[in-house]
């Protein structure tokens, strides 16, 4: 399920990627002390007693500037204050105050949701210096230095109070992200799975600007169904307008449980499919590759094969990928597509037992030794599985440096043929043996 978003934001230069990067844990922003290095989103989940959640880190915040590339960063920073649950707005406590902080400050009052003012750079914490910054209007200021890890704790403690509420719900519905090009049919498959005219369907690109929850009851089961608008490539992204829509398609890809990748069967699969499907599988999504417009083809007792072997070819990267050729105008096969999802849902969440992925895992190696490096051979001690959604397993070994990429995609392999994980990725994480772990395979 998705987790709470907390968006960092302010003014260039007052260390909101040095407090990105504190929350996180690892260092994954460039933090260098010039305005602009930060210019698109980045994500990094988190969790902070016992709440996760995940945190955004955003450009600097530049309102009045023309320069085309301050335009970029903030609807960048537009798209998470959009998505964001809880907002920290950084000011730089070695400074004054500056238009842009009041700004910004009154930009967020206006977008209603919760901001936490966080006042950074304080190393030697006096309330006496906190006082100024109440005249920005957002209530209590946060003292804090991240770059000393001073103060962090209790600003997630208040931020994480703003995540009760509507969760259960929320966490009750399968949440099914429909995405893919523009004009494949997205809208007309959303239509005909919940029966009426939702979304406005017209034959030309572009018609859905924004992604579009509806929540709604199928056999009993309870589904979030999330339409967005197509994803052009960057070069055809033109107006503001589409960009934010882009932009909130890929949101709705992190927030989704599983994904529909809508083809349009007449045109095959484009580069840009390719591209969309491949950012679904980085993001570790289960996913449903819908071959629409079906009842649009010429076929005979071989067209499915044909097209599955085109999908082989062009889908190396996730050959665990499931399909389904369906008609959103007819109707044909549209009952399965949710069927469908629900299945690789299950196969995301799939666990398997300690005990036997080990004995999974110790047979594999025996039957097929890794190869030798400069007279050195890996060894696997133990494995065991920390997650799901997607599933991922953790080997813990001598050296992880010994692992070639092919070893590794003949255990997953391994793994997928014991087990049903069809239309889900997997991850293999390598970690040096610890001091609790024991016995050895190979």
């Amino acid at each position: 399920m998705s987790n709470p978003l907390i968006a960092i934001v302010g003014r260039p230069n007052v260390g909101k990627s040095t407090l990105f990067n504190k929350i996180a844990g690892r260092k994954i922003s460039i933090t260098e002390n010039r305005p602009g290095v930060t210019r698109d989103r980045l994500y990094a989940d988190a969790v902070w007693r016992g709440k996760n959640f995940t945190v955004v880190d955003t450009g600097g915040i530049e309102l009045n500037s023309p320069d085309t590339m301050w335009k970029e960063i903030l609807r960048q920073a537009d798209v998470a204050i959009d998505m964001a649950q809880v907002i920290l707005l950084v000011v730089d406590g070695k400074e004054e105050l500056t238009s842009s902080d009041y700004d910004v400050a009154d930009k967020l009052r206006r977008s209603k949701k919760p901001v936490l003012l966080v006042v950074n750079k304080i190393d030697h914490f006096s309330a006496d210096k906190l006082f100024e910054y109440y005249a920005l209007g957002l209530g209590e200021p946060y003292g804090i230095s991240a770059e000393h890890s001073q103060g962090i704790g209790d600003v997630l403690d208040a931020a994480i109070e703003y995540f009760e509420g509507g969760e259960e719900e929320e966490h009750e519905r399968l949440k099914v992200a429909v995405v893919g090009k523009p004009n494949a049919g997205k809208s007309s498959l959303v239509n005909k799975i919940l029966g009426f005219e939702r979304t406005i369907v017209a034959d030309m690109a572009g018609t859905t600007r924004d992604a579009i929850d509806t929540p709604f009851e199928l056999d009993g089961e309870k589904y979030m169904l999330i339409d967005t608008a197509g994803i052009r490539k960057k070069r055809s992204v033109s107006d503001d307008v589409e960009y934010y829509s882009v932009m909130r398609a890929f949101d709705a890809v992190r927030r989704a449980d599983v994904c529909l990748l809508v083809v349009d069967s007449g045109e095959g699969l484009t580069e840009q499919d390719v591209k969309i499907i491949g950012y679904v599988h980085e993001q570790g999504k289960p996913s449903v590759v819908v071959m629409n417009k079906w009842d649009l083809i010429e076929k005979d007792t071989n067209t499915v094969n044909k097209f599955e072997e085109k999908l082989k070819a062009d889908l190396k990267f996730m050959d665990y990928y499931r399909s389904v050729y369906i008609s959103a105008k007819t109707g044909q096969r549209v009952d399965k597509v949710l069927k469908i999802a629900k299945e690789v849902y299950e196969n995301a969440n799939r666990r398997i037992s300690t005990g036997t992925l080990n004995d999974l895992i110790l047979d594999a190696v025996r039957t097929n030794e890794p190869a030798s490096v400069n007279g050195r051979r890996l060894k696997i001690y133990y494995c065991s599985q920390p997650s799901v959604c997607p599933p991922t397993f953790v080997l813990f070994v001598n050296d992880e440096t010994l692992m070639h990429f092919s070893y590794k995609r003949y255990l997953e392999n391994v793994l997928r043929r014991a087990f049903d994980f069809a239309g889900t990725p997997i991850r293999i994480v390598l970690r040096p043996r610890g001091e609790n772990e024991s016995g050895m395979m190979g």
